[in-house]
């Protein structure tokens, strides 16, 4: 058979679609986005939005792509074939926005989001034709399920590697026997295990597979890369090395999807399904009570307790609202796990600050790892990649997930950048607190978007922190070049009360490499935490009131350089 793929390989982010659906609510473009006008104006409201980067789009593709990407999941109502026996008012008005779509823009959690994806990919089903001419339609979602709870079966995990999928499981069907496709994945896994190149071993399969197929070896990434983007959107699974496994806590639910071998059993009830969503177990209150048992288990075998007492299990809504509080009791758990475990990470923080700093996508560590920033989420990435670096610092007297204020999914990865009204990272220690900003605004827009709010997030912060309980509170505020009218409102270090009360602020603008150099020379050395950080901030404060801007700037680099010279030293 044809490969298959989940999703969209044009909108690599499935979480970004959200954006484009919110921004489209509030536009008067529903149902106008077709033809060269509509492609046009689609385009430019993606782009207002700071959604995607318009570059030189001549042939509106934008608009197109995202356009494809939001009816194919069910988000926006799809255009319904002329040779249908169905009419597009059966469905609802081309190009607006879906009941499922609605839900997405109403979600304001991650799980809640991952629950829309989740409904949206049980109901997209694919047609293809099996032996004797038959055509058959089939769920990639749950096949990809079935496969992992065989591969786990029969191995003790369930998790498949970026190339499994790309060779073994987008190429079949629920149709094939799954016995034989796990067996082939694990005869492959023996075989690679064996060569010493493994990237060549690897180029050598995609080149056979491709010739089989006849289609480029690059395609079968594409779309392994596109159908693990939006598995992962549905919260079920999460990364495993390049690979994916299934999220423990969800692995009872993923069994229920996977035993449900329902199919629309019509044109219309399919494109019903994939607009309105489709129905999952937990809508059955049977199924909803037995995921809330087996989540109750896993909380208890962690020495977590739990007491439904008082809380009502009557609906399945009652039972999801319950269902929901232990996933989050679970995720904050392992997100503590997370934070425990970044000083061991050190060097993959400072790598992808590198990348950030280069101002490119990807970088290979070694022969087996490469990490990759999105062009379109490198903000996110930004924030997210600081926040890491804190973590390994150590010593943080707030939760990890009191000192972020972005989104992360299952895979701790960002999930948008912060909110506005409010810092990006608050850092939290025993004698002291760190605000950070960040961003990659550059030239004299830096001071007009940053310098206003950055001084007052550290002023509200200081009315909270200082006065309470007497913490100093330092802002750091990071970007890839400082813009010198940046520097010079953080010099100046000044904010006024509604009282007129004058409020000396303590703002250190530094560069993402100046940042890493000094980072990286924390962990060399063994000199990581939070102290050093403020006595590099202390040293480059004392400089400010001597000199301009430019030349602050200057000292800022030197007194960076000078911190890191002598910690070799010692």
């Amino acid at each position: 058979m044809a490969i298959w793929y989940i999703g969209n390989t044009s909108v690599r982010s499935a979480f970004r679609l959200r954006d484009g659906l919110v921004a489209l609510s509030s536009s008067h473009l529903q149902g106008n986005i077709r033809k060269q006008e509509g492609d046009r104006a689609f385009r430019d409201l993606l782009g207002q939005h700071g959604i995607v980067s318009l570059g030189t789009d001549a042939t509106n593709s934008v608009g197109r792509k995202w356009r494809s990407a939001l009816g194919k999941l069910g988000f926006l109502y799809p255009e319904i074939p002329r040779s249908s026996d169905i009419r597009q008012e059966d469905i609802g008005a081309l190009d607006t926005i879906t009941p499922n779509g609605w839900r997405l823009i109403r979600s304001e959690t991650v799980p809640a989001m991952q629950e829309c994806f989740l409904r949206a990919l049980a109901a997209q089903f694919i047609e293809i034709e099996v032996s004797g001419g038959e055509k058959i339609w089939f769920s990639p979602l749950r096949h990809t399920l079935a496969i992992l709870l065989e591969i786990e079966r029969k191995t003790g995990e369930a998790s498949i590697s970026f190339i499994e999928m790309a060779l073994f499981v987008q190429t079949t069907s629920s149709a094939d026997d799954k016995n034989a496709i796990t067996d082939n994945i694990l005869n492959f896994r023996n075989e690679r295990n064996d060569v010493e190149s493994k990237r060549r071993f690897d180029n050598l399969k995609y080149n056979e597979i491709a010739d089989l197929h006849s289609l480029k070896a690059s395609t079968f990434r594409d779309y392994a890369d596109a159908n693990f983007r939006y598995l992962k959107a549905t919260g079920l699974v999460q990364n495993k090395g390049k690979g994916i496994a299934l999220v423990h806590e969800k692995r009872y639910f993923s069994e229920l999807m996977a035993n449900d071998t329902s199919v629309p059993t019509s044109e219309l009830e399919r494109y019903r399904s994939m607009c309105n969503g489709a129905n999952l177990p937990t809508d059955s209150q049977d199924a909803a009570f037995e995921v809330l048992q087996d989540l109750l288990g896993q909380l208890s075998s962690m020495g977590i307790p739990f007491d439904l007492r008082g809380k009502s299990t009557d609906t399945p809504a009652d039972i999801a609202i319950i269902r929901h509080e232990i996933e989050d009791i679970i995720f904050k758990v392992k997100e503590e796990i997370y934070a425990s475990e970044q000083a061991e990470q050190w060097e993959e923080i400072a790598a992808y600050i590198d990348l950030i700093a280069s101002r490119r996508e990807r970088k290979r560590i070694d022969e087996e790892t490469e990490i990759v920033i999105p062009r379109s989420e490198t903000p996110a990435y930004l924030e997210w990649v600081l926040w890491r670096a804190f973590l390994a610092i150590d010593s943080l007297t707030n939760k990890p997930y009191e000192a972020r204020r972005f989104k992360i999914d299952q895979d701790f990865l960002p999930v948008g950048t912060a909110p506005g009204n409010g810092p990006d990272l608050i850092m939290e220690f025993e004698n002291f607190v760190i605000v950070i900003e960040v961003t990659l605004t550059e030239n004299s827009r830096q001071e007009a978007a940053e310098g206003e709010p950055v001084r007052r997030h550290v002023a509200d912060l200081m009315n909270h922190y200082t006065e309470k309980n007497g913490k100093p509170v330092y802002g750091l505020f990071i970007a890839n070049n400082i813009d010198s009218n940046t520097a010079e409102t953080f010099r100046i270090g000044v904010w006024y009360s509604r009282n007129d009360e004058k409020m000396s602020l303590s703002i250190i603008p530094i560069t993402i490499a100046q940042f890493n150099i000094f980072f990286r020379a924390l962990f060399i050395n063994s000199r990581a935490n939070p102290q050093e950080v403020i006595n590099l901030m202390n040293e480059c404060e004392q400089h400010r009131d001597r000199c301009e801007a430019p030349e602050w700037k200057n000292m800022i680099n030197n007194t960076v350089e000078s911190f890191v010279s002598n910690m070799s030293v010692c």
